[in-house]
């Protein structure tokens, strides 16, 4: 047996036409947050300086252009991350600070 169809046109209801379209997920990109040193009168300048050293991988020389900042200003920026890397940062700067029996704070704030 043959297959005799006739040929179908734009308007046959038989004909499935249709818009493809290609939907792309967009990615946002995930928030950042600045972590910071606050000033005290208390923790000495050079375990600053190794803080920055040891958790944030600043050399000599960066680590003490921040504490310098930190010294003069009230406050700091030692690095920007993700929410995750952040608020471990805090957590391990204020435990060693804690261990090491110094007052020094560490916060974060959205960038």
């Amino acid at each position: 047996m043959s297959d005799h169809r006739k040929p179908t046109g734009p308007g046959d209801p038989d004909l499935n036409t249709g818009v493809v379209t290609k939907t792309k997920a967009e990615t946002k990109k995930p928030a950042m947050y600045k972590v910071l040193l606050l000033n005290d009168d208390y923790t000495p300048m050079e375990f600053v300086v190794v803080i920055l050293m040891r958790f944030f991988g600043k050399s000599q020389e960066e680590a003490t252009t921040v504490m310098l900042h930190v010294h003069r200003r009230g406050v700091g920026v030692c690095g920007v991350y993700s929410y995750e890397v952040a608020e471990t940062k805090v957590n391990q700067v204020i435990d060693f600070s804690r261990r090491n029996e110094h007052p020094l704070q560490c916060t974060m704030e959205k960038d």
